[in-house]
């Protein structure tokens, strides 16, 4: 492999000939063997978005030549659309300020624009990555930037349609289960009865409430950084460099970015971030119970609970044949663990303010942004290859019913909390139903008994 030799502020290092990036890229990727794991698309997207913008109001603002500005901007462009993607090699474990990822992305859109102008990748070519790319920017304000910038699309072009298609589904569901009487549950006993499509309608009120909490994070997620520099004073800049790029991105992504209302609490600080994580941790403890109800409600199949019927979609054993799983609801359980998992690192992650610098940023980035495509995917899955699916056994319904001993609640206003007490007893004791106890013991008429149990006790 043929390398070339770069210059940076400590000297000289080799590059590889065929890549994009430069000294400072080669270097952390040297420093930093540590996961293998690199900071996920949508951010570099999203970084690359503010590197265009920037220069296209560096250009207006008379700091960067139409020469410079224009391969800058369309490199920038193949970088949104998802081209050199293999270029961003630096591990999600590096400087916390994320430093070297700006970086790689400075010295990539040089050696693209470069190549451009000129057909040379490195060396001493017109377009500079840290005078041109970098023009009024630090890593310290653009990557909080661009993490915010990636969490609010992510959030709102993939996990609120997400959560919405499985809310309809669950409604649907709810509507179509409302006539099917069930034992309810508590504590993992026997309760009073309820409906099937109350159970459901109860899940789509969880999701209801997500899509609620998830679209308030908008107004948190939509102040950048932009303009603060290196510590939040804007040194560098020129006064009015922000205000514009805000307002190119928020063009660009049809959402309403605006200025931090304060850069020394945005940058020294990562307090949105964690605000965010606790509201995807809170709409994976929803998903995990909806999905963990569901493949309860479907166990069996003659041995189980019984009362629904999940889709059959793959063999569920390599020893036992004829046995299907419910493998969705699982996988969706493994991701809800995954993101709580991940708010705690990124909560850990928001102590590492010091000062006027969060440097946790690569760690809550990758953590932050793996949720919100975890969930957004997991949610899509259960509606489309669960619930969407799901079928209600109502003869097993019913005969829970019949049998279940909280039926008893039922009598209480009529003969009071110890007598009925006493008939649930003498229906465990002899493997009875509370109406053959009611009838045996002349408690109630059975037509009342029956129209009595229909409704709510």
């Amino acid at each position: 492999m043929a390398n070339r030799i770069e210059h940076d502020e400590l000297g000289s290092i080799e590059v590889p000939e065929e890549v994009y990036y430069g000294p400072q890229t080669q270097r952390a990727r040297a420093n930093f063997p540590i996961s293998g794991l690199h900071l996920p698309h949508r951010f570099i997207r999203s970084l690359a978005l503010v590197k265009k913008a920037s220069a296209g109001v560096n250009h207006e603002l008379e700091r960067l030549a139409s020469k410079l500005t224009d391969p800058i901007m369309k490199a920038a462009q193949e970088i949104i659309d998802g081209s050199l993607m293999d270029q961003f090699v630096v591990d999600v474990f590096q400087s916390g300020s994320g430093t070297s990822t700006n970086m790689n992305m400075n010295e990539v859109i040089a050696g693209r624009a470069n190549e451009l102008l000129n057909g040379l990748r490195g060396g001493k070519s017109p377009v500079h990555p840290n005078d041109h790319v970098n023009l009024g920017q630090s890593s310290n304000d653009v990557i909080p930037s661009a993490l915010h910038i990636a969490a609010l699309t992510g959030i709102t072009d993939g996990l609120v349609p997400a959560f919405e298609k499985l809310a309809r589904a669950l409604h649907e569901k709810a509507a179509e289960f409302a006539a099917i009487r069930k034992v309810g549950r508590t504590h993992l006993q026997d309760a009073v009865p309820m409906t099937l499509g109350q159970e459901f309608g109860g899940y789509a009120a969880q999701v209801d409430a997500c899509i609620m909490r998830l679209n308030a994070l908008g107004g948190s997620l939509a102040g950048l950084t932009l303009g603060g520099t290196a510590v939040g004073t804007g040194v560098n800049t020129h006064p009015h460099f922000a205000s514009a790029v805000i307002k190119l991105i928020a063009r660009e992504t049809g959402l309403p970015f605006r200025k931090a209302a304060d850069h020394f609490a945005a940058q020294g600080a990562q307090d949105t971030a964690v605000e965010t994580s606790g509201t995807l941790k809170t709409c994976a403890v929803a998903l995990a119970k909806i999905a963990n109800d569901i493949r309860w409600l479907g166990s069996g199949p003659r041995c189980g609970l019984g009362e629904i019927s999940l889709p059959t979609l793959q063999p569920g054993s390599s020893i036992m044949p004829g046995k299907v799983n419910p493998v969705i609801p699982e996988a969706v359980m493994q991701v809800a663990a995954q993101v709580i998992g991940n708010d705690t690192a990124i909560t850990l992650g928001g102590q590492g303010g010091t000062f006027e610098l969060n440097t946790m940023l690569p760690l809550i980035i990758h953590n932050l942004l793996q949720s919100i495509d975890l969930l957004s995917t997991a949610a899509s899955v259960l509606a489309g290859k669960c619930v969407t699916g799901i079928s209600a056994n109502p003869d097993r319904c019913e005969a829970l019913v019949d049998k279940s001993l909280s039926l008893a609640a039922f009598l209480v206003p009529y003969i009071g909390h110890d007598r009925a007490a006493a008939v649930a007893r003498r229906a465990h004791e002899t493997g009875k139903n509370i109406r053959d106890i009611v009838l045996e013991e002349d408690i109630l008429p059975a037509e009342t008994f029956d129209e009595l149990v229909k409704g709510d006790p």
